[in-house]
């Protein structure tokens, strides 16, 4: 399990991860695990203007299809190519192999964002 104490969480079972001026955002382990196998995304062009709290795109499941909300605002700077081939990366390795959008020109909005311990809590409420 990698480190995630550098990663912030929303309600909505997204993570963000701050670099500087640009943020890497995924969903949660907990979250791969509730969808199971996942076998499609659908997400933003890159130089997409995402807003925090907004929905973004969407992940499919044998289960079911979620959408995907914004755990910040930024620009798509890149996504994860590889996803688009071997969606199953997200179930696998959700906090490396399996992120989503790298964004750039990052600002915080009116999302809630939590720390894993916080948010593992309410996420088996």
């Amino acid at each position: 399990m990698p480190d995630l104490s550098g990663y912030r969480f929303t309600p909505t079972h997204e993570w963000v991860r701050r670099d500087g001026e640009t943020a890497t955002v995924g969903i949660s382990d907990h979250a791969q695990a509730q969808l199971g196998d996942v076998i499609f995304l659908d997400l933003p062009a890159i130089g997409a203007r995402l807003t925090a709290g907004a929905r973004f795109g969407a992940i499919e499941s044998v289960k079911a299809a979620s959408d995907l909300y914004a755990p910040v605002s930024g620009t798509v700077s890149e996504f994860n190519e590889t996803l688009t081939d071997t969606p199953e990366r997200v179930n696998t390795s959700p906090y490396e192999e399996g992120w989503l959008l790298r964004l750039r020109d990052v600002t915080e909005g009116d999302v809630e964002l939590v720390d894993e311990a916080t948010y593992l809590v309410r996420a088996e409420e």
